[in-house]
C-alpha cells in the first residue's frame, strides 16, 4: 500500500516497513523542499546531502560559491545511494539534527566521483608536502 504525498513524485518500487517513510509509514511532509546530491550515507538510515549556489558580495561586486549540508532520512525503499542527486522534503523533527526526509530518486549526478577523487588527491598531497617538510627538519637538525 502506497500513500499519497501530496507532491507530484516518482513513487518507490519496492515497499518497506519503515515508520518514518513518507510512503510508506506515518510522516507527513511539509514545508521547504529542496535538490541535492547525497555526499555520505549511514547504515542507520541518514544522509548527509550537499547543494551548491551562488552568492553576491555587493562591494566587490563577485559572487562567491556557497554550499548547504543537511542531514535527511534516506528510506529503505528509495535507498539512494554516494553520488545520487535526490529531492527532499522538511518533515516534523525525525531527531536532533534530521528534519528532513528523500522522497525522490533523480539518478547519478555527472563526474561526481572524479570530483570526490581529486577532492581526496588534494588532501592527500597537502599530508605529503607536510611530510616532506618535517622529514626536512629532522634532517637539518
Amino acid at each position: 500500500m502506497i500513500k499519497n504525498i501530496g507532491i507530484k513524485v516518482k513513487q518507490p518500487g519496492i515497499e518497506c516497513n519503515d515508520k518514518k517513510c513518507p510512503f510508506h509509514g506515518n510522516l507527513a511532509v511539509r514545508g521547504r523542499g529542496f535538490v541535492g546530491t547525497i555526499i555520505k550515507k549511514d547504515l542507520h538510515g541518514t544522509a548527509t546531502i550537499e547543494w551548491t549556489y551562488k552568492h553576491l558580495i555587493p562591494k566587490y561586486e563577485r559572487k562567491e560559491t556557497r554550499r548547504t549540508r543537511l542531514h535527511v532520512h534516506n528510506p529503505k525503499c528509495i535507498n539512494a545511494e554516494v553520488g545520487d542527486i535526490v529531492r527532499i522534503m522538511q518533515t516534523k523533527p525525525i531527531s536532533k539534527t534530521k528534519n528532513f526526509v528523500v522522497i525522490e530518486n533523480l539518478g547519478k549526478e555527472k563526474g561526481f566521483a572524479e570530483r570526490m577523487a581529486a577532492k581526496g588527491e588534494a588532501k592527500f598531497k597537502e599530508k605529503e608536502k607536510k611530510e616532506e617538510a618535517e622529514t626536512k627538519e629532522e634532517e637539518q637538525e
